[in-house]
């Protein structure tokens, strides 16, 4: 008798996630489902595939077994479905994005609008953890995370690294010069983003690095309330390149950080298996497209 395809794609996603509830997360279908879709598995061959019903699941030895021809028949399903969904067109569809970068994200969409209109787009904004959850708990198709933890079963496609810049009132007297030293800080106060965000982080790092205290600080959080701050004389702050839009009001020149590198790294996110769907081709080409643009720090 032939094999369930279902049956089999159902087992499979419980089994790596180890329970019913983020297997249907994973497969966007629900969860009496996907119990309905196990039992009719182990009911047609007469066999138990985990050893009991509460989480997290344990494979029985029949169970294990099966997993690892599951591994070998999802591999092969992706590859056939890169072969042949290579010449492939995307006539519709939905992308849900994460992402953490709100620049990347608009630039990502603006390309999948211009190359794949019939496709619709829903993106949700949130700092590189909450995109990387989202993305497991399958909330979201791909993610665009700024160093991100690592996580065995996603792909990751480099798409940018950036360095700080220093955001100054246009009359600011360090408006003069080329590029703004790290201890110019020292005599200055300083508006800072929330305590999670990355770009505090890597500022706070350098700051340590080269042994500068601010004259003082604020927390402001938010990239458009510090900017606010900026114009209205509040401070100067640190941004990656990709935080700085053009506004008359500011000037962003290239941090100085004493010969030592800080950079963030952006990347292009999926879970493994879905990294052949022509959907996250699309985007990976689109990656490629976005690698070729410089960030110019606007004067």
């Amino acid at each position: 008798m032939a094999v369930n395809y279902q049956h089999l794609r159902a087992f499979h996603a419980i089994a790596l996630e180890g329970g019913v509830s983020r297997a249907a997360r994973r497969l966007n279908v629900s969860q009496p489902t996907l119990s309905q879709q196990l039992k009719a598995l182990e009911a047609r061959y007469g066999v138990m595939l985990f050893e009991s019903r509460k989480v997290p699941l344990c494979l029985t030895a029949a169970g294990r077994d099966l997993l690892a021809l599951t591994h070998k028949l999802f591999a092969t399903a992706a590859d056939i479905d890169e072969i042949l969904g290579e010449t492939a067109e995307m006539t519709g569809g939905m992308l849900r994005l994460g992402s953490d970068n709100p620049f990347y994200a608009a630039q990502m969409v603006e390309l999948l609008r211009r190359y794949h209109p019939q496709t619709s787009v829903q993106v949700r904004m949130g700092n590189a953890r909450e995109v990387m959850r989202w993305l497991s708990e399958a909330h979201v198709d791909a993610a665009l995370a700024s160093d991100p933890p690592g996580d065995p079963g996603c792909s990751y496609e480099p798409l940018a690294c950036e360095t700080l810049a220093c955001a100054l009132p246009r009359e600011h007297p360090l408006t003069a010069a080329a590029m703004v030293p790290i201890t110019a800080f020292a005599g200055e106060t300083l508006l800072l983003r929330e305590a999670s965000s990355k770009t505090r982080a890597f500022t706070e790092r350098a700051l340590d690095d080269a042994g500068i205290v601010p004259l003082a600080t604020i927390e402001l959080q938010t990239r458009e309330t510090i900017r606010e701050g900026i114009a209205l004389g509040l401070g100067i702050s640190a941004f990656f390149e990709s935080e700085c839009p053009p506004d008359s009001r500011i000037v962003y020149r290239p941090l100085d950080t004493a010969g030592r590198s800080y950079q963030l790294r952006s990347y292009l996110v999926c879970q493994n298996e879905r990294r052949r769907s022509a959907l996250i081709r699309a985007l990976r080409v689109i990656v490629g497209e976005m690698q070729t643009k410089t960030l110019n720090i606007p004067a």
